[in-house]
């Protein structure tokens, strides 16, 4: 999908969003010029704000935005573009929605303390403002995702990952960052545990339904999608992968693990394995877990408050998990 076509999703929040934008800017200045130069390319290179969007819909939906509510937009924006500017070092990947990495720009030193300040800035702006909660939700989610990161390169490593470890690994690195931008922007409007705890699960489920559809990508199951194989490449075990696995025999097995571990770069024995995942119906099968989750996300919307707001959060699950890339 383009970008354009998150247009009618963002109308209800379309006036906070511009204002965030500058809100999100202004956050980010700072008397270094380099720092200053280098958050100012981050701004201008910023992707769909998906997050943020999900913080405003979801406040809107169970209140009135208010300040808190851009302070918990930029909260989780802030440590997203951290989390991924570190990403890009560890990955030591040079580039990033079509822009150079800052780590191909301005090498991993620089990228790393890049890293850490928007990270405290974003801990600053909560503790500035006495957003304890706020600061509780979002430290959760930093501590989970970097355990899901180090999990994920720890069964690499071994490559004996069952379905349940798959989720725990997407739970915490990918879902948990969704999850806290749905219950910090119900935690702006509202003191009430369960609607942020239904938040909060709304936006878990959703994570885990984006994440499966991210792993869908390796297997060319959109053009315009990511390049065939690069999981594989980088010994991930998805899940299409795994359910595969889980319908061959130990000799088969064996076989198509060696792929992944010691053959991942042969380009033929790669698009050789993506065809036999098909083949077992691992596709088919990551397919309708992934539609499950969502469905399971659309029913806590239900039993929520509504209007615009939470038919743009349906329109919004419906664009993270029909996406084209």
């Amino acid at each position: 999908m383009k970008k354009s076509d998150l247009k009618p999703i963002k109308a209800p929040v379309a006036e906070e969003l511009d204002q965030f934008e500058s809100f999100f800017r202004d956050s980010m200045k700072t008397r270094v010029p380099l720092l200053d130069r280098i958050t100012y390319y981050i701004v201008k290179r910023k992707g769909k704000q998906v997050r943020p969007l999900f913080v405003f819909l979801t406040a809107k939906m169970m209140g009135e935005i208010g300040p808190k509510t851009y302070r918990a937009a930029a909260l989780v924006e802030l440590l997203h573009t951290a989390t991924l500017v570190h990403d890009d070092v560890v990955d030591d990947a040079f580039e990033r929605r079509g822009f150079f990495s800052i780590n191909a720009l301005w090498k991993n030193k620089v990228a790393v303390l890049v890293g850490d300040f928007l990270l405290s800035r974003g801990l600053l702006i909560a503790l500035e403002a006495e957003d304890y909660d706020l600061l509780q939700i979002l430290s959760e989610a930093v501590k989970n995702m970097s355990e899901g990161e180090l999990l994920q390169m720890e069964k690499a490593r071994q490559l004996d990952i069952k379905e349940e470890v798959y989720f725990d690994i997407i739970r915490q690195k990918t879902a948990s960052l969704i999850a806290a931008a749905c219950s910090a922007g119900a935690a702006s409007v509202t003191e009430n545990k369960e609607i942020i705890g239904s938040l909060k699960e709304l936006g878990e489920k959703i994570g885990i339904a984006f994440q499966i559809k991210d792993d869908l990508f390796d297997y060319g199951e959109s053009n315009v999608g990511k390049p065939r194989g690069i999981d594989i490449r980088e010994k991930k075990m998805t899940l299409p992968l795994i359910y595969a696995l889980g319908q061959v025999s130990k000799k088969e097995r064996k076989q198509m693990i060696r792929v992944v571990k010691k053959d991942n770069k042969d380009k033929k024995k790669v698009n050789a394995l993506i065809q036999r995942v098909k083949e077992l119906g691992g596709l088919e099968y990551a397919r309708n877990v992934m539609l499950a989750y969502r469905k399971e996300a659309l029913q806590i919307l239900e039993d929520l408050p509504q209007g615009d707001a939470t038919q743009a959060l349906r329109d919004l699950i419906a664009f993270v998990t029909d996406r084209e890339k």
